[in-house]
């Protein structure tokens, strides 16, 4: 064997030590999993900082995270292989569902289209809320200001109407800061709308870099988590929660003062207010 052929076998084993290295230590989806399978649908639970899909089949996303758990579902027809019937930020983390086939999808497409699909987030915002209860009502469209990134803001210039129900949880200080844990039940579902709106009213959520016009840099991760999905449909209804990862027992940073509401009282107290001001 010459040694051109040798060193190029030294470096073709040495690549695959290195990717295997990569995979084991910095896999962006080792805490994602699936929380439900059926012949209908996977609900999953992605970690933050993790995209969807994308262009770059050597990057890791929920796309390849797919592929490597459930290979057999993939589809050729299908650009990114898999039904992303709905998204979440790469920043955020939480429920997610994926139908298996065209029929799952289409049926909960419709569902989203007609507002009955009950999405639930849990969120740590920056200081105390002015109430109890928001129901915020603000326009998003497009911050045209910024160009670099795809940034939304609250406008009623070619803005679409959007609504979001915040409810406290609880009060505390994160990092030694004032801070706010809260229930938020989005009613439409525009781009970044939680995020709009919470930076709309001064409460922007505690390591959004984007909505913080890039100040909020010191926590290691947005703490948005998609905690609960519920989807009423006539193949098979969708309700599925994880655990809340927000609590002081999962992160140091963050120490409550005052309890207003435990989850079971905040989902039935949020579901009230949108019956009754529907």
């Amino acid at each position: 064997m010459s040694h051109l052929k040798i060193l190029l076998f030294i470096h073709k084993f040495c690549c695959a030590i290195l990717n295997k290295f990569i995979i084991l230590f910095f896999n962006n989806y080792k805490n994602t999993r699936i929380l439900h399978q059926s012949k209908n649908f996977i609900i999953i639970d992605k970690t933050y900082d993790l995209k969807i899909n994308s262009n770059n089949k050597k990057e890791q996303t929920i796309q390849t995270f797919m592929k490597e758990k459930l290979p057999l579902l993939a589809s050729n027809h299908l650009h990114h292989e898999y039904y992303f019937v709905h998204r979440l930020d790469y920043s955020t983390s939480g429920v997610m569902c994926i139908p298996i086939h065209k029929e799952a999808c289409q049926v909960v497409s419709k569902v989203i289209q007609q507002r009955l699909c009950k999405k639930y987030y849990v969120a740590l915002v920056r200081g105390y809320l002015s109430s109890n209860l928001l129901d915020l009502n603000f326009s998003i469209g497009r911050d045209v200001t910024v160009q670099e990134i795809e940034k939304m803001c609250a406008s009623d210039v070619n803005g679409r109407g959007a609504r979001t129900l915040i409810i406290t949880l609880e009060q505390g200080l994160f990092d030694n800061y004032p801070a706010t844990k809260v229930l938020v039940r989005p009613i439409t579902g525009r781009r970044h709308q939680i995020r709009v709106h919470c930076s709309h009213i001064g409460h922007t959520i505690v390591g959004d870099y984007t909505y913080s016009n890039r100040k909020d840099v010191k926590p290691n991760r947005m703490y948005l988590h998609s905690l609960r999905l519920v989807i009423p449909n006539k193949i098979e209804d969708i309700n599925v929660e994880t655990d809340d990862p927000f609590t002081e027992e999962h992160i140091s940073q963050w120490k409550p003062s005052t309890k207003y509401y435990n989850l079971s009282e905040a989902f039935e107290k949020i579901d009230d207010w949108f019956l009754n001001n529907a």
